[in-house]
């Protein structure tokens, strides 16, 4: 498809085709650069990039809440000063999906280790303890980390996180999920995977980890109980290593992607792209 049709004209077509073909473009070179070599690998974005990316999404897409920087934590000496644990500080537990809320509402910089988790799913799938012989059939519906191999989790506000994520979270809605996706069309569709199963709080940081995919997910019933999220929110993951791909899409589609700018109609014959007209006049239909 040729390029002779404007981006307004793309947004009336609904797929915006001529601007998703760019963004395509732009998340293939991005991927591209951030592609790991073999014996080595190209480093992941400054962490004053990812912050920039949480305050972009933030605009772009009139989110209610902040994207969350999620990093899996190897050792105690990973977690940042200024975090708060639920149990020392607090001198409470809490389910990995409230230090979701937490952090994305909040602000705050959150560190979930064993004995600050209330929820069990979270410490299984984290692999913070062995799964037992009678939680094995859920155990089997979700991916797990290796035992051992974290010894907790952190979260905080992506556009001021101290740290470089491991994963992105973002919860929006379906419009502002469409705003972001849309770029991958062309570009990266098969790289999205869907989790409408709990549990919500392994979907969307084990998964996007393990495969190197994004993820959609919806949030399962403890979200909405004790963590607060609202009816029409869903959650999209984005490892590391996708989120400059991400980015140079919704940044390429320009106003097309941004939510912000978008605008509702209901009228009939509306005025149609030229390229709507083209089509309809080849077709013998009216275009007028």
């Amino acid at each position: 498809m040729d390029n002779k049709y404007t981006r307004r004209e793309a947004l009336e077509l609904g797929l915006g085709a001529v601007a998703l073909a760019a963004s395509g473009t732009a998340i293939a070179t991005a991927q591209t650069a951030n592609k790991a070599v073999p014996g080595g690998g190209n480093p992941a974005p400054a962490l004053s990039e990812f912050n920039k990316y949480g305050e972009d999404l933030e605009t772009a897409l009139l989110l209610r809440t902040s994207p969350i920087a999620v990093k899996m934590l190897e050792k105690e000496a990973d977690i940042p000063k200024e975090a708060f644990r639920p149990k020392r500080d607090g001198g409470y537990h809490i389910a990995q999906c409230q230090a979701f809320g937490m952090s994305r509402r909040e602000g705050k910089t959150v560190a979930m280790l064993k004995e600050d988790h209330w929820c069990p799913t979270a410490l299984m799938s984290y692999g913070m303890v062995e799964t037992p012989a009678s939680m094995s059939k859920l155990g089997e519906s979700f991916m797990r980390f290796e035992v051992g191999k974290y010894i907790g989790i952190l979260t905080a506000p992506l556009k001021k996180a101290s740290f470089t994520p491991d994963v992105v979270l973002v919860y929006l809605n379906p419009a502002q999920l469409r705003g972001l996706t849309m770029p991958l069309m062309y570009s990266g569709a098969s790289e999205i995977s869907t989790h409408l199963f709990l549990p919500s709080c392994a979907h969307c940081v084990v998964n996007p980890m393990k495969t190197g995919k994004y993820a959609v997910v919806l949030p399962d019933p403890g979200e909405y109980q004790r963590a607060l999220t609202q009816e029409e929110e869903v959650i999209f993951a984005a490892p590391q290593g996708k989120m400059a791909g991400l980015m140079a899409g919704l940044r390429g589609g320009g106003r097309m992607y941004s939510h912000r700018d978008q605008y509702m109609s209901m009228l009939p014959d509306f005025e149609q792209p030229q390229f709507y007209k083209d089509l309809f006049k080849g077709w013998g239909l009216d275009s007028k």
